[in-house]
């Protein structure tokens, strides 16, 4: 399948660009004191978590960026992003939408990513590889251009693995020969459901120095103490 022959549908593309817009906005609204910022600023990350996964797939895949194709990716992002803070006071009572949005953005992205590299002719675990990237890539970026510490480098909610897991079950899917958009929906539902039922019932990797405790204590319990 060449690149001609598979075209994101531009409303599911746009779906997702504006529910990460809304995402955006939603998570800078929320900053108080030093770190609040003014309605440029908020435009800004909505726009970035909107169209950075996208622009992330479509640079790793080294093909024209989708979102610079049409005017409405950016008029999509913005407008998004307007919303998000506009009826942030109304979202922050209903965590429950905020995280569903969440979990959907990342599924969204994820397949797309993955379906394109796919299409293009990639192998399975590189498509995975772009699928990931563009789920998660839009909130490396916030994270950046906010100065904080990147949220899938610390202990969390599974993110990155739940994006991982429907990835993977997209190019296992289109490798024993189902089709690709089926695929890409079942990739969808899948990573959505990991992600909520990881802050639901807080899941999350193993922090590093619980490993390495935990493989201390078992070095030192193979030591024989010695009693008097």
């Amino acid at each position: 399948m060449t690149e001609q022959l598979f075209v994101i549908p531009l409303w599911a593309d746009l779906l997702a660009v504006g529910l990460g817009g809304v995402q955006g906005a939603l998570f800078s609204s929320g900053f108080v004191g030093q770190r609040r910022l003014d309605l440029l600023g908020v435009v800004i990350v909505g726009t970035v978590m909107g169209m950075g996964g996208g622009i992330i797939r479509d640079l790793l895949l080294n093909v024209e960026p989708a979102t610079l194709k049409s005017d409405w990716y950016l008029i999509t992002a913005v407008g998004a992003a307007l919303v998000g803070m506009l009826l942030a006071n109304i979202f922050e009572r209903l965590n429950a939408v905020i995280v569903a949005l969440d979990a959907v953005v990342i599924g969204l992205f994820g397949a797309f990513g993955t379906s394109k590299a796919l299409a293009l002719g990639l192998p399975p675990v590189p498509a995975v590889f772009v699928g990931v990237c563009a789920a998660v890539g839009g909130g490396i970026l916030r994270d950046v251009i906010m100065g904080l510490p990147v949220a899938i480098m610390h202990v969390g909610s599974l993110y990155a693995v739940a994006a991982a897991v429907g990835c993977a079950l997209l190019a296992f899917a289109h490798a024993v020969g189902a089709p690709l958009v089926a695929a890409a929906i079942a990739s969808v539902v899948v990573t959505t459901v990991i992600r909520l039922l990881a802050v639901i019932f807080d899941i999350s990797l193993p922090e590093q120095r619980a490993l390495y405790r935990r493989k201390v204590a078992v070095e030192t319990s193979a030591i024989p103490i010695i009693r008097p």
